[in-house]
């Protein structure tokens, strides 16, 4: 890790990269868990292929068990290399996460960018650029941020405004992360180098939430690699969203508080990831 004149931490990996951002941006992996969004995927998939370097970008589909066809929906998507990692059962969210993140870092080479993002057309993929150009400038992860200037989740339902909001105060207390202030949102970009060191050391146990709280759990075991963390606006559309929220207000919220709370009880790692 350095720090240039202007005070900005910049890690290794992130000086190296910054000299070629064209070779950086060219290798991009999309992780999309999936459950019955056969729907919202093919908008979802065609608006990807809109996205100006879609030629570079390598799209993971983890059906999730779904009963819906969603699996269906990666056939016959024209000018996107669209590859499907299937659940036979519904495992849950994080669990997806965990397989698409698992299938990419298989092929990803340290320099890929691997981005995470929901299948329901909720998310713009036409931010990629834009997260690519963070990752250059030096940050490892960049998250698509509600609460920056220029975000906004006024389409979202009341109570999952509250919760997201309520989590990013408490979240932000208890963990303490420089340069995030959304820890809830599932729109995200890794430097694949840095997932590469934490599955490593975590292997399989790299996720371990089965819902929603799998997010925040993932920053919190990456927050010991010392990452440089960026976030960009993110304008949630969830009027485009075709279903009901499959977000259980109680059950994620005890999941915060457990996740929390082994946080507390679980050994830092001892050496430096």
């Amino acid at each position: 890790m350095r720090v240039d004149e202007h005070g900005t931490r910049h890690s290794a990996e992130s000086a190296t990269l910054a000299q070629d951002p064209v070779r950086t941006s060219g290798d991009v992996h999309l992780v999309l868990p999936a459950y019955n969004e056969a729907t919202a995927l093919p908008r979802l998939l065609r608006r990807v292929a809109g996205v100006g370097i879609a030629g570079r970008i390598t799209v993971w589909v983890v059906d999730d068990g779904s009963s819906d066809g969603t699996a269906d929906c990666v056939a016959d998507v024209r000018g996107l290399d669209v590859r499907l990692v299937r659940h036979p059962v519904n495992l849950g969210l994080g669990q997806a996460v965990q397989s698409g993140l698992r299938a990419a870092l298989a092929v990803a080479e340290p320099d890929h960018v691997v981005v995470v993002m929901d299948a329901d057309d909720t998310h713009d993929p036409g931010v990629i650029p834009q997260l690519l150009q963070e990752i250059v400038a030096g940050a490892d992860i960049v998250i698509c941020s509600r609460f920056v200037e220029g975000g906004d989740d006024s389409t979202a339902p009341r109570f999952r405004r509250l919760l997201s909001r309520g989590a990013a105060v408490v979240l932000g207390r208890a963990l303490k992360v420089d340069g995030v202030q959304d820890f809830t949102s599932g729109f995200r970009a890794y430097r694949a180098s840095l997932l590469h060191r934490a599955t490593a050391h975590w292997g399989e146990r790299l996720v371990e939430e089965r819902g929603f709280a799998c997010m925040v759990e993932l920053l919190m075991k990456l927050r010991h690699c010392g990452p440089v963390v960026s976030e960009i606006p993110l304008k949630l559309r969830y009027d485009r969203k075709p279903g009901a929220s499959k977000l259980k207000l109680g059950r994620t919220l005890r999941q915060y508080l457990l996740l929390l709370t082994r946080d507390r009880l679980t050994p830092v790692p001892f050496k430096k990831l």
